[in-house]
């Protein structure tokens, strides 16, 4: 029987004192990969063992790491790239819907998937768009069922989930991109795993760097799947101002939602079927829950999404669409028999989304414009569709 892995259909990332931190690096001789896991260690993660390779090899050697125990299912939420690294393994996936509120993986669906599973293997949340998923829905579900949980915190590098904890701190293992659109961005594909499980630990080592322990003597088949030390000394440098990005881009946020609420749009909150100003605004968490917006999403009607965004475009303005088409309906996965209407919210969020500009150098000028832009536009539009 093929193991599976249950997973969410996404459409469209604090101690006083830190723990002592092993530290893993991806080159013999790198000392800009060594100083570079050691502060990440300290100031962003918290976690006892940090491993650092190419970013989709973050999820294929969490994922590779998981298959030696005992366990043969997997529960998690769809991103491209962990949606191959299950694959890769051998795993099945079993995709749920999402909350739409967040974006994130729905907990009571994930429950309900999860329970149908006869042989699962973890959980694995996708913590969207920079915001948390909920770890302690996920935590108690994975202690329910005996499995871990494997968080995919790529969008995430510094989001603090509802206890005030950084994400991907609390699962038996946290991924992260170095991936250049990523909040902490290298010049190129860079990636890291973090985990307190020694076992696990010296698996994901060992198998960044062909199975290798000691040096030439391979233990297990591996990959070459090492960090180079250029990308480790250039993310080392824009560390000292992930803090200071992560403060702008929440200013941006702040802008655009005041902007868009003054013209009459709610939060996710309240789904557009209530009515009113047709536009909805990112939903966040309440403190010590922090949102640090790689991405700023809002939702239109699915008639007028495509004509919005076609609109900006002739004003110079940026937009792109996280995702267009739903995992479970991706044509990789059509041996898996999913239709649309499986993961409706899903679904709709695909046809009503809107990723705008959020980088931390943009200026109030260009968000007033931006926000301006789409506010005559959808006012327009939703008066001749009333």
């Amino acid at each position: 029987m093929t193991p599976k892995v249950v997973m969410v259909v996404m459409v469209p990332t604090e101690a006083a004192t830190a723990p002592k931190t092993s530290i893993v690096t991806l080159k013999y001789t790198s000392r800009c990969c060594h100083f570079l896991y050691r502060i990440v260690s300290i100031t962003i993660v918290q976690k006892g063992l940090v491993e650092a390779m190419h970013c989709c090899r973050a999820v294929d050697n969490s994922a590779r790491a998981m298959l030696v125990k005992p366990r043969s299912q997997e529960v998690k939420n769809t991103m491209r790239k962990s949606t191959g690294a299950i694959s890769r393994v051998g795993l099945t996936p079993v995709f749920v819907d999402i909350d739409p509120v967040t974006y994130n993986m729905c907990p009571e669906h994930t429950a309900k998937m999860a329970e149908q599973c006869d042989d699962l293997r973890a959980i694995m949340p996708v913590h969207l768009y920079g915001q948390a998923a909920d770890m302690d829905a996920f935590i108690e579900l994975g202690e329910r069922h005996g499995v871990p949980i494997i968080e995919d915190a790529a969008q995430a590098m510094g989001t603090k989930d509802s206890q005030g904890a950084m994400v991907g701190t609390r699962g038996t293992i946290g991924t992260w991109s170095f991936f250049p659109t990523k909040n902490l961005g290298g010049f190129g594909d860079g990636g890291m795993c973090t985990t307190h499980d020694d076992e696990l630990a010296e698996s994901m080592r060992m198998d960044r760097v062909h199975g290798m322990e000691p040096k030439y003597y391979h233990r297990q088949v591996g990959v070459n799947s090492r960090l180079d030390a250029l990308q480790a000394a250039v993310l080392a440098v824009k560390l000292r101002h992930l803090e200071s990005w992560h403060a702008k881009r929440k200013h941006n946020a702040d802008v655009y939602t005041k902007a868009f609420a003054a013209a009459g749009a709610a939060t996710t909150e309240s789904p557009l079927s209530d009515g009113g100003f047709p536009l909805r605004t990112p939903h966040a968490n309440p403190a010590p829950a922090r949102h640090i917006y790689n991405q700023y999403i809002i939702r239109v009607p699915e008639h007028m999404r495509d004509d919005l965004r076609a609109h900006l475009t002739e004003h110079k303005i940026g937009t792109e669409i996280y995702y267009p088409v739903p995992l479970h309906m991706q044509e990789c996965f059509a041996d898996l028999g999913y239709a649309p209407e499986d993961l409706p919210e899903s679904l709709l969020a695909s046809k009503e989304t809107i990723a705008l500009p959020i980088y931390p150098d943009l200026s109030d000028e260009q968000l007033h414009h931006v926000a301006t832009t789409i506010i005559e536009w959808v006012t327009a539009h939703a008066a001749v569709n009333a």
